[in-house]
């Protein structure tokens, strides 16, 4: 299966094929990549060469928080068909885009916008306090602030909708 995966604006296609036997032939940008992964209690281990490397992952699909070595990115990560699904929805329709999603659950420590202010994509919006670390959640396109959901203070899951955007 076909899997792109944006950090930093950067998408990366990675084909993941299972093979006879057990294990996975992992390829990205078309090249093989020597990896396997095992599943801990909370975590994964993931082995690419001769590198192991042990990774949090917070929240759900398309957009997940990772942790590794200390140090948190959040990338976004789409199937070929959930891809193929949300094009054929256009650039708004599917809803992800119209609000800012709390990948993990945490505490809300700043809000750094306020409803009617305009934003553009990649803005720092709000603050969430997961694990001890703080993570600025930013805008995932240029917007209008609409409605705040939540308050300083407030504990949220992961999944919850902060902010709302038109």
């Amino acid at each position: 299966m076909r899997y792109f995966v944006t950090l930093a604006d950067n998408e990366i296609p990675i084909d993941v094929t299972a093979v006879p036997g057990g294990g996975f032939d992992v390829r990205v940008d078309d090249r093989r990549v020597d990896a396997d992964v095992v599943e801990l209690p909370n975590a994964l281990s993931v082995r690419i060469g001769h590198r192991v490397i042990d990774l949090t992952v917070e929240g759900k699909p398309p957009t997940l928080g990772v942790v590794a070595s200390g140090h948190r990115a959040y990338v976004e990560v789409e199937s070929e068909r959930q891809k193929a699904a949300s094009a054929a929805r256009g650039a708004r329709g599917g809803g992800a885009q119209d609000a800012v999603i709390s990948p993990m659950p945490g505490r809300i420590v700043k809000i750094l916008v306020e409803p009617g202010q305009e934003v553009a994509s990649g803005d720092p919006v709000i603050v969430v306090e997961a694990m001890k670390m703080e993570n600025e959640l930013r805008a995932p396109r240029d917007g209008t602030i609409g409605k705040i959901l939540v308050a300083v203070g407030d504990r949220v899951e992961g999944s919850t909708m902060l902010i709302e955007l038109s």
